[in-house]
């Protein structure tokens, strides 16, 4: 099981689904990483190619399997559209330490409605476990005896 951080830099989409019929959308993203959840910065009147180029910080301590990217279309008057959403498998990024910016499918009731762009990281935690021959090395064990 990894322990570390979950740096995800978020660029953009592309051909995303308007959801608005008179004007340009407003899109934002929300990625979810099991119960932390991040929410990207509106991309006013981007439409269906917006840019975010931010970057999200997880702590991965449990086993996680996936990144989830929903994106959403922010509204004054009423409640914000769901647009589409994106699953990233996460095992192979464990693996290599990072993912070069990749696009990813948006789908929408298991319908393409277009990409986004992320870029992912993964740092390892390191071991805080004792270091035996340290402590055992002209350490408190030593002075104790005298």
């Amino acid at each position: 099981m990894p322990h570390g951080t979950l740096e995800v830099l978020l660029l953009g989409a592309k051909d995303i689904e308007n959801t608005d019929f008179f004007s340009n959308m407003d899109p934002y993203a929300i990625i979810t990483c099991l119960t932390q959840e991040k929410r990207s910065s509106v991309a006013s009147g981007k439409g269906t190619t917006p840019e975010w180029n931010e970057t999200f910080l997880f702590t991965i301590s449990d086993d996680v399997s996936e990144l989830r990217i929903k994106i959403m279309d922010s509204d004054n008057l009423t409640q914000d559209d769901f647009v589409g959403e994106a699953t990233i498998p996460l095992e192979s990024l464990f693996h290599e330490g990072s993912i070069p910016p990749t696009s990813y499918n948006v789908t929408k009731d298991e319908q393409y409605c277009g990409e986004i762009r992320v870029g992912l990281t993964f740092t390892r935690q390191r071991d805080r476990g004792f270091n035996l021959e340290e402590e055992s090395f002209g350490g408190w064990k030593q002075s104790a005896m005298h």
